[in-house]
């Protein structure tokens, strides 16, 4: 309750300054501490030491200001994920939706595998065995979700009935994937990023048989 109070407080003081609205000075604010946080969630700090301060120190912004937009550090570990997940999302539709329906599970997983190349951060925050609880707890609630949408998928494509068979494919198909991704970026997996895309997407391409989802 506390905290809410300053986070009341300090929302009624934002004002325009040098020209810059106080909104957009907030959102500023807000896109440091979602970097600062994806700096260390996806550093190699352990995330159960993740304090605001340390937050604070790595956006290079006081204390107060965190407080603007976070009630406390749970909730900024659960924002970084979700804005990450979101960006994902988004590109890999993209991508996509750019080539023919044939060429889904490449163009998917090759952005994917391309997005945790360019940037370990991300990598490590969506994969990492080392993760604190609002983490572990977000990537369940994102596979289930992920699942929830590969169904969807297989009941738009092949146009079958819903049924379990359908679920189960869907959540064996994203656990897969997840579990190999988080074996690859340990090292366990061998392979280049173009050979980690090839041998997923040839696996996925198995599943494009609407035999197997017929009750």
């Amino acid at each position: 309750m506390a905290r809410q109070g300053v986070k009341m407080v300090v929302m009624t003081q934002v004002r325009p300054y040098r020209g810059i609205e106080a909104a957009e000075r907030l959102a500023e604010r807000r896109r440091r501490f979602l970097e600062a946080g994806l700096d260390l969630l996806g550093g190699g700090q352990n995330p159960e030491e993740l304090t605001v301060r340390a937050i604070c120190r790595q956006a290079g912004l006081a204390v107060r200001y965190f407080y603007e937009s976070f009630t406390d550090k749970d909730e900024l570990v659960a924002a970084v994920f979700d804005w990450v997940i979101a960006d994902i999302a988004g590109t890999t539709q993209a991508a996509v939706t750019a080539v023919p329906l044939r060429e889904y599970n490449q163009a998917g997983m090759a952005n994917i595998v391309r997005t945790i190349v360019d940037d370990p951060r991300v990598g490590r925050l969506l994969f990492s065995p080392h993760a604190n609880p609002v983490l572990v707890r977000k990537r369940t609630e994102s596979e289930a979700l992920m699942a929830m949408l590969t169904a969807q998928s297989v009941l738009d494509t092949f146009g079958v009935p819903e049924n379990e068979r359908i679920k189960a494919t869907a959540h064996f198909v994203v656990g897969g994937v997840v579990q190999a991704i988080s074996t690859w970026l340990a090292g366990t997996v061998q392979l280049s990023p173009d050979e980690l895309v090839d041998q997923l997407t040839a696996i996925l391409d198995v599943f494009v048989d609407p035999d197997l989802f017929k009750s």
